[in-house]
């Protein structure tokens, strides 16, 4: 972490209340009066959604990119930025308007995006306008050959790929595995990963899949009942799910309602944010469930230490990996527009992106591979007490993908 962000880390969490950082951040008299570059003011277009079910992905994105402005005077590369941001909504349609109101406002380049199916349906608009945007969540496998499109998160199949690794070894010769999600691009594209990177013809694996409905179909509270009792009727001994938000919340109060008190693995997102606070009231319904991502917000790092502190102290929360990966996006721009030059371009910036190398990252340093995704490590995550408050602790490293 550059001396201004530890000293800007300082100051915000010192306006926050907060001080348990300085002995990590330490103290740097020689950049105090400092002046920052003031390049040309440059726009940056958010695509977040602020309603419907991604919402809450929404904030954590925005959150991410703020608080990497709030560490650096408000600007990326030494240019003052304006942040110029659209609702996203919940369709691939209302994502391709938010894009295109934002790239006639001149924006200089995008980021953001937290629907999956979005982050496809966008995919000619933002290669005509030959604008780059830097994707901050999960992106699909069949986004293919992009050359404007860039991703801090990960792509699909990688989270089904890193989970398998991890359930091949865990699960006993014995074991039976029951298989629940609805069926959308996102689930498919986990599921494929998994299965390839498993062996097809494990018998632990062999059942098929409980395509359950949709929850953004069916607000029911009791729309997973029939289809989880489906799949116990063949008596697994492990669930693998796919669901995030409410959807998540209540898949699990309904599964563990049967009885099932088996293992739960799902990616990591099943517990990301602020699901497990609706489990505050009765914990034991969450301890041991086990999710594999590429961040976990206890991880010992210095860019960490600082993120993640700094996340809390102004949002009251552990930040999630849609927070990072926006952090990170904010970050790959600042690297970026920095190697770019003085009077920056899209097409310019574009050319950039490939030469920064690698990221500091609150998840551990990576870097973009050729099809412009993160080269990144996975981590396992279990549900476990801290003090009083459930958290995703960090179990182990598992792979590196990408």
């Amino acid at each position: 972490m550059s001396q201004m962000n530890r000293r800007r880390a300082l100051q915000l969490l010192a306006a926050l209340g907060t001080t348990g950082l300085v002995a990590a951040c330490g103290s740097d008299p020689d950049t105090e009066g400092e002046p920052s570059s003031q390049g040309s003011p440059i726009k940056i277009g958010l695509v977040a959604p602020a309603s419907g079910g991604f919402r809450a992905i929404g904030d954590e994105i925005t959150n991410g990119f703020q608080l990497f402005l709030d560490l650096h005077e408000r600007s990326l590369g030494g240019h003052p930025v304006e942040l110029l941001t659209a609702d996203e909504g919940d369709s691939a349609k209302t994502g391709k308007a938010a894009v295109e109101g934002l790239l006639k406002q001149g924006v200089l380049a995008l980021t953001g995006v937290a629907n999956p199916a979005v982050m496809f349906g966008i995919r000619d608009t933002v290669e005509q306008a030959r604008v780059p945007l830097i994707g901050s969540n999960a992106s699909p496998t069949s986004l293919q050959s992009v050359v404007y499109i860039w991703r801090t998160s990960y792509v699909l199949d990688e989270v089904g790929r890193a989970l398998a690794r991890h359930m091949q070894a865990a699960l006993s010769p014995s074991a039976r595995v029951a298989f629940l999600m609805p069926e959308t691009v996102s689930s498919q594209d986990v599921l494929r990963g998994f299965r390839r990177e498993f062996g097809e013809n494990d018998r632990r694996i062999k059942d098929p899949v409980v395509w359950t409905e949709n929850p953004s179909n069916n607000p029911s509270k009791s729309v997973f009942v029939s289809d989880i009792e489906r799949a116990l009727d063949r008596d697994p001994t492990a669930v693998l799910c796919f669901y995030t938000g409410e959807a998540a919340v209540e898949f699990i109060r309904q599964l563990r309602a049967t009885g099932f008190d088996g293992k739960v693995y799902a990616p990591g997102f099943l517990t990301e944010g602020r699901m497990l606070e609706s489990f505050a009231n009765n914990p034991e319904t969450a301890l041991g469930i086990e999710t594999v991502l590429n961040y976990s917000a206890d991880l010992n790092n210095t860019a960490n230490r600082i993120f993640a502190s700094t996340y809390r102290s102004k949002h009251g929360t552990s930040p999630s990996t849609y927070a990072m990966a926006s952090y990170d996006a904010a970050q790959v721009l600042d690297q970026a527009i920095r190697l770019t030059g003085p009077n920056p371009t899209p097409q310019q910036l574009n050319l950039t992106m490939g030469k920064i190398g690698q990221i500091d990252s609150p998840r551990g340093m990576w870097q973009f591979n050729q099809p412009r995704t993160p080269q990144q490590r996975w981590y396992l995550r279990r549900v476990q007490l801290d003090g009083q408050v459930l958290s995703n602790v960090l179990i182990k490293e598992l792979a590196t993908l990408g």
